[in-house]
């Protein structure tokens, strides 16, 4: 299993650290009580290492919730840093038998290793909440670095304004520290006037820029980014802002052997539903950053990944509805597709083809029917320069033939921006299971989940133009 998740609970924010020859992937644990605010526990922090995102330790829980009436009765996202021999990790803690009218206040915490990620300590009288001009509602997801090794501790955090409009009142606020116990407020790294808060700020360097991660759900629940040529700002948006997404959310980086990878979770969906609502926490999933000359960031899967799929057989197309041939045969002026065999529900998938220009939209059929008439469908739309996905069948609204989704062009919170000029494209996608992941051109990514996936025939199509396949193959794990 690629995509990570626990035998009991899900897989909430994930807190990445590289440490002694291992990426230490800590979560939050999200066991899903019926009525959280009644339970006897909190939510802890749990554990699971690799050195290559395919194969995983489980630490089990390693940072327990507090009692009852702890600050830290949930510890929620934070950070994890060395200094020296010594482990600090700061953590937000919430109580929701606390606060006010306005909700239950949050609080940074903070508890210490000897050198063990899995062994922690929480010293008392380290716990701070929001200062004055700042809602103490959110206060929440401290992220520890420094821009220089002798250079002071610096600590931002999701935060809002207090008396500023609640929409644009989130800021990235920032403390400053020598010790690591002792924080004092500073300017803020970030005002962008623009969301309610920035969720799970993570900033590094890389090369000659500067990185501010963020997540947001003003706009969309997606992870962005910003860049700068140095670590105070300004902070300028990118020609592709965002990680992924609907379905990568909280995503943070780590730099383990020189990479970079952004680890982040594909929600859990209500009722285990395709029609189901969107929810907190479900599966670990992992991207690879590759960064181009202009700051901006690409995405991918990471090389050991796409090797534990060794067991390659090419696909072979037949085609469907009077379809020519072989994609790049027929007319240009209608849609065409053709289906093979059915594919593993654990596989990887890869296209790549060569796009005629003009050409409308065309893709891969996932999960398709024999007749390629249903199916989980990736459709890249050059003309506009994105990706999305879709499914058919849609909903209906009653049993006549025009009482069908039709006005819900794709899934909507699944589309992203992608260059999609014409000539060689590739599209690789990775299917584990209900979930899985979509990458174009190792650049773009968007994952999604599915739960009913019907007969699993994988197939090609295109619309109102032509491509020539170069190659559709499906390859299964070694295990």
């Amino acid at each position: 299993m690629i995509h990570w998740r626990p035998s009991s609970g899900f897989v909430g924010d994930v807190i990445p650290f590289s440490h002694a020859g291992r990426i230490w992937l800590f979560y939050l644990l999200d066991e899903r009580p019926e009525d959280p605010a009644a339970g006897a526990s909190g939510m802890p922090w749990a554990l699971v290492s690799t050195t290559d995102f395919v194969q995983y330790t489980d630490h089990g829980v390693v940072l327990r919730a507090g009692d009852r009436d702890a600050d830290d009765f949930d510890c929620y996202t934070g950070s994890v840093v060395a200094d020296g021999s010594r482990l600090h990790l700061f953590y937000t803690g919430h109580n929701p038998r606390r606060g006010d009218a306005d909700g239950s206040f949050q609080v940074v915490c903070h508890a210490v290793s000897d050198g063990d990620p899995t062994q922690w300590t929480k010293p008392p009288s380290q716990t701070f909440g929001a200062p004055p001009g700042y809602v103490p509602q959110d206060w929440r997801d401290p992220f520890v670095y420094r821009t220089a090794p002798d250079q002071p501790w610096q600590l931002v955090l999701a935060a809002r304004y207090a008396d500023a409009p609640d929409r644009r009142c989130g800021v990235v606020a920032r403390l400053i520290s020598d010790d690591l116990e002792k924080w004092t407020i500073a300017e803020p790294l970030w005002e962008p006037h623009r969301f309610i808060t920035q969720e799970c700020p993570d900033v590094f360097r890389w090369g000659d820029w500067w990185y501010l991660v963020y997540s947001e759900f003003t706009d969309a629940f997606q992870t962005r980014y910003r860049i700068a040529r140095g670590p105070d700002g300004p902070w300028l948006a990118p020609s592709r802002d965002t990680v992924d997404g609907r379905a990568f959310y909280a995503a943070k980086s780590v730099s383990y052997d020189g990479r970079r990878f952004f680890v982040g979770w594909i929600p859990t969906k209500q009722g285990d539903s395709d029609a189901g609502a969107w929810q907190w926490a479900g599966d670990l999933a992992v991207l690879e950053a590759h960064q181009e000359d202009d700051g901006t960031l690409a995405f991918g899967f990471p090389a050991e990944v796409l090797a534990a799929f060794p067991a390659v057989r090419q696909v072979e197309l037949r085609p469907v509805d009077g379809a020519a041939a072989e994609p790049g045969q027929g007319a240009v002026d209608r849609y065409a597709a053709w289906v093979g065999d059915v594919a593993p529900e654990h596989c990887l998938i890869t296209l790549t083809v060569d796009v005629h220009e003009s050409t409308q939209a065309l893709g891969l059929l996932l999960h398709a029917s024999a007749d390629g008439e249903e199916a989980t469908v990736v459709r890249l739309e050059p003309q506009r320069d994105r990706i999305v996905l879709d499914r058919w069948p849609r909903g209906r609204t009653g049993p006549a033939q025009w009482q069908v989704d039709g006005d819900v062009p794709y899934a909507v919170e699944l589309e992203r921006a992608c260059p999609l000029p014409p000539g060689r494209h590739t599209v690789r996608v990775l299917l584990d299971g209900t979930t899985g992941q979509v990458v174009v051109d190792d650049r773009v990514a968007l994952s999604f989940r599915r739960y009913d996936p019907g007969p699993g025939h994988v197939g090609v199509f295109v619309t109102d133009g032509a491509m020539e396949l170069v190659e559709l193959q499906v390859a299964r794990s070694a295990g």
